[in-house]
């Protein structure tokens, strides 16, 4: 059993697999339409269980921890991959389960392994579907052409994640007294939209918690660089494998993947983490003057992360994909928590086409 209790109908296991011990949630029929739910940065498996169980008759939900997060094994990510490491654990997970194609779901972080895995295994997939997913170009320190703005990923990555919120999440901190990294303060603000609170505030508080924190963990390792803000990635932890340094080509491989499962892109309409003025990218806060020194927007803009997201989804479709774009009303990063029957509106219905 995991370290977070279940709603009823919920189950916990772990699935060892060549590569590491993966702590999994399940709920369903065994025999069910497998739907593969990959949670994003600072969460776990427990963000979807609500989701999970909301799920027509037909289906079996698989959630796993990802690598760094949760109660899977505590493996150190190789950022230098990107998302490789993520992709072939839970591509390893699927063989292990045996379960043929799955439809996927991933949200922000979890987009971006998504993205991954349409590049890397397009037949493993029956359907995508990305909520408020990260820029497959990276999250900070690219531009509208989604190329990094400088080539060590300055302003990207971990070097520029408040280290007050990282210390408190190692200490497993659940006060409210500090508006810019207590925990709690930081979900309630930016994963949904104020004044929204979630009915189980305590256990999403507890999974953004089980992520791993350390140097070589959340956020990961910072190298310093002559570009501004002076910080680049590392080689290590989840900040630092989605960091424009090692997105690489991600954007044209999903172009190009040899198969293309239908895409549902689901987002929020108040979505202050994942946008084209994300407040927790480093280009956005050196404009308003919240980081000195910003060289201006010819050299550090803004990363336009939805109208990158657009791009490479229509260069999927000019090469013969499909994606549907829904856009969730008063909701923000979160949407299937936030507006599940607005989610799920969208959402079954994919399922049912695919």
């Amino acid at each position: 059993m995991g370290s977070i209790p279940t709603l009823a109908g919920v189950s916990s296991r772990y699935v060892q697999t060549p590569r590491l011990n993966i702590h999994l949630l399940q709920s369903g029929s065994t025999d069910g339409t497998p739907v593969l739910f990959v949670h994003g940065n600072a969460s776990s498996s427990t963000f979807w269980e609500e989701t999970m169980l909301a799920l027509p008759e037909g289906y079996r939900a698989l959630a796993p921890d990802l690598r760094g997060f949760g109660d899977t094994e505590d493996l150190l990510i190789d950022a230098t991959r990107g998302v490789g490491d993520w992709v072939d654990d839970l591509l390893g997970l699927l063989e292990v389960l045996q379960t043929g194609p799955v439809h996927v779901v991933g949200h922000s972080l979890g987009g971006v392994v998504v993205f991954g895995l349409l590049a890397e295994r397009p037949s493993a997939l029956r359907s995508v579907t990305l909520v408020a997913p990260g820029s497959p170009y990276g999250f900070g320190g690219s531009g509208a052409d989604g190329r990094a703005n400088h080539p060590d990923g300055a302003g990207s990555g971990a070097g520029v994640v408040n280290p007050e919120f990282a210390r408190r999440m190692g200490e497993g901190d659940r006060s409210s007294d500090d508006p810019q990294a207590s925990p709690r303060v930081v979900m309630n603000s930016f994963y949904w939209k104020p004044p929204f609170v979630p009915a189980r505030e305590e256990a999403l508080l507890s999974s953004v918690l089980s992520e791993k924190v350390g140097p070589q963990r959340y956020p990961g390792d910072a190298v310093p660089s002559p570009h501004w803000p002076g910080t680049a990635p590392g080689k290590f932890g989840p900040v630092n494998a989605i960091s424009a340094r090692y997105a690489g080509d991600l954007a044209e491989r999903v172009a190009a993947a040899s198969t293309k499962p239908p895409v549902l892109w689901v987002r929020g309409d108040s979505d202050a983490i994942v946008g084209d003025a994300s407040l927790f990218d480093i280009g956005t806060l050196g404009a308003l003057g919240a980081v000195p020194g910003w060289p201006g927007a010819d050299v550090f803009p803004s990363q336009p992360m939805v109208g990158q997201v657009r791009s490479v989804l229509n260069g999927y479709a000019a090469s013969g994909g499909s994606f549907r774009e829904v856009v969730i009303e008063d909701a923000g990063h979160t949407p299937y928590i936030e507006k599940p029957e607005a989610f799920s509106a969208a959402f079954h219905p994919h399922l049912a086409g695919a």
